[in-house]
């Protein structure tokens, strides 16, 4: 992948962001953003990305936070090198492992954050028909069950730790339980396209030695009216803060 046909520069929060991605394949988008919103992380603080990509979450975060020390892991080698790259020209400190989240190198394993986030395969394996492109089917198809994705987050959190994941509403049942196993004080914030209609997509945090109840959030509603009546964008005034201006995301 390096050709520059074979990539494109793509703006988030409104050019505060800039990464390279593939052309074809898996690419960032808004989940990507909506995660880094969901994280409640301070200046200096350690942060781990699993299953980075390009590293547009991680980059987003640090765009908003600042002053972040930012770690990636990513399985696949030409998305991890663009991760480095992409990072290197935001001038953000990330380091970019390209491993197996089941095989994490030793020296990371010694390591301990304050924030691991992931946006984790959205599809269940067997669940639909495998993506044509490698790359695409690799971020979207489930190789690694996600009961383990929340378990290697949990452990590599230090105490107080947060966890956050952004996920589709219809996996929620395969992440409560290992959630609750290995975390505590969770949180569900559903996210809704409209007024009225289901939610699609969860983000869902925890954290270590949390005490706190279960909280389940009002539904955060990205759109306004009940359809699309035309090109213009529609995005409730707090999703254009949040895409467009890199706030954090409003839990309720």
């Amino acid at each position: 992948m390096s050709a520059d046909e074979d990539v494109t520069r793509d703006a988030f929060l409104s050019g505060q962001v800039m990464a390279l991605q593939p052309k074809k394949g898996f690419r960032s988008g808004v989940d990507a953003v909506l995660l880094a919103a969901a994280v409640p992380a301070r200046p200096g603080q350690r942060v781990l990305e699993l299953g980075c990509g390009v590293g547009v979450a991680s980059l987003c975060l640090n765009a908003r936070v600042g002053g972040l020390h930012l770690t990636g892991v990513e399985l696949q080698e030409n998305y991890a090198k663009l991760a480095r790259q992409n990072a290197t020209a935001a001038g953000a400190e990330m380091r970019v492992y390209a491993s197996d989240l089941m095989a994490l190198p030793a020296d990371l394993r010694q390591q301990q954050f304050d924030h691991v986030l992931a946006n984790p395969p959205y599809y269940a394996a067997g669940s639909r028909q495998l993506a044509k492109d490698t790359g695409r089917e690799t971020a979207l198809g489930e190789a690694t069950p996600m009961r383990k994705w929340i378990e290697v987050a949990a452990k590599r959190l230090a105490p107080k730790g947060y966890a956050t994941f952004i996920q589709r509403t219809d996996r929620l049942a395969d992440m409560l339980g290992p959630m609750a196993e290995h975390l505590g004080s969770l949180e569900i914030q559903p996210l809704a396209p409209r007024a009225g209609r289901e939610s699609h997509l969860v983000i869902l945090r925890g954290r270590k030695d949390g005490r706190a109840p279960l909280c389940m959030h009002p539904p955060l509603i990205m759109h306004e009216g009940a359809v699309h009546l035309n090109d213009a964008e529609d995005y409730q005034t707090w999703a254009l803060d949040v895409l467009r201006n890199g706030h954090p995301l409003p839990l309720r």
